[in-house]
Parts: structure tokens; C-alpha cells; sequence
């Protein structure tokens, strides 16, 4: 009984981070996409900090932000790999909790640029591309994900514990 009752915990932590990621990105979604973008949602991309259930939760967020605002497919697909990327490797760091937000804003900046200019066709350069994804999400990963991280410390036990 405890393992399905930890598995349905941790499938409930995961929609509701994926549901809280789209709620964040649908209403903005007049710039959260193109060649200069910003999403609060990626600020969220610091949980698996706290829960592996964010990996997925994250990623299947951003899926279906990317599905619902008619994001080209190119986009739905590479945008969602590179936040799985970035949340994996998060994970992975979450020892160092000052470094989880740095594999989802080197993982979008690397990989987003390229779905800019083969699914959306922006002329721009790669590089002024990867500038311009890599600044907003210096903002929206490294300053309002880590006042997030610093916000949820002094409550994760009450928040994470049973999905951590």
C-alpha cells in the first residue's frame, strides 16, 4: 500500500508543477516565444532541487504549454528535450543547490536558438539568438528560480517531504 500511495504522491507533485508551468507561460505567451523571449515558468525549472517528480513535471509543463499556444512542432519536441535536459541535470546537482539552476539556462540556451531558426524561421544569427534565450533565462532561471529556491527552503519539509 505505501509504494502506490508514494507513487500517486509523486504522480500529483508532477501535474501540479506541469499545470503551474503552463498556467505560467499560457497567459504570456506573447512573449514567451520568439527570438526574444521570457517565460516566469522557467523559474520553476529549480524544483527538482526539491522532488524528482519536478523532472517530469517540468517537461510535460512545457510540452503542453508549447502544444496549447500552437507552438510548430520542432518546438513542442526540442523545446521539451531541452527542458528535460536541463532538469535532469538539476537533479542530478541537487547537492549543490546554488548550481540547479544553471543545466536548464546552458541547456535552453544551446538548444532553443536552433528551434528558433528551424521552426520558426527567425533570420537572426545562432549566436545573437543564444544571447538573447541565454539573458532571459539568466533572468527568469538564475534570478527569479533562485529567489524561488531561497523562498522555499524554509518549507520544504512541509511542501516536499513526502515527494522528495
Amino acid at each position: 500500500m505505501k509504494k502506490d500511495s508514494n507513487k500517486v504522491t509523486f504522480l500529483a507533485y508532477g501535474a501540479a508543477i506541469a499545470a503551474l508551468y503552463v498556467v505560467l507561460t499560457l497567459p504570456f505567451a506573447s512573449f514567451a516565444f520568439g527570438a526574444i523571449q521570457f517565460r516566469f515558468a522557467e523559474a520553476l525549472t529549480i524544483l527538482p532541487f526539491f522532488t524528482p517528480a519536478a523532472v517530469p513535471g517540468v517537461t510535460i509543463g512545457c510540452f503542453l504549454a508549447n502544444l496549447l499556444a500552437g507552438a510548430p512542432l520542432l518546438d513542442v519536441v526540442f523545446g521539451s528535450l531541452a527542458t528535460l535536459l536541463g532538469a535532469l541535470v538539476s537533479y542530478r546537482l541537487r547537492k549543490k543547490k546554488w548550481l540547479v539552476c544553471l543545466p536548464p539556462i546552458l541547456s535552453n540556451t544551446l538548444i532553443v536558438p536552433w528551434v528558433l531558426r528551424f521552426a520558426y524561421g527567425v533570420p537572426d544569427a545562432i549566436p545573437y539568438l543564444m544571447l538573447t534565450v541565454g539573458i532571459s533565462e539568466c533572468i527568469a532561471i538564475g534570478l527569479l528560480g533562485n529567489l524561488l529556491l531561497a523562498a522555499l527552503l524554509p518549507v520544504r519539509q512541509q511542501l516536499f517531504a513526502r515527494c522528495a
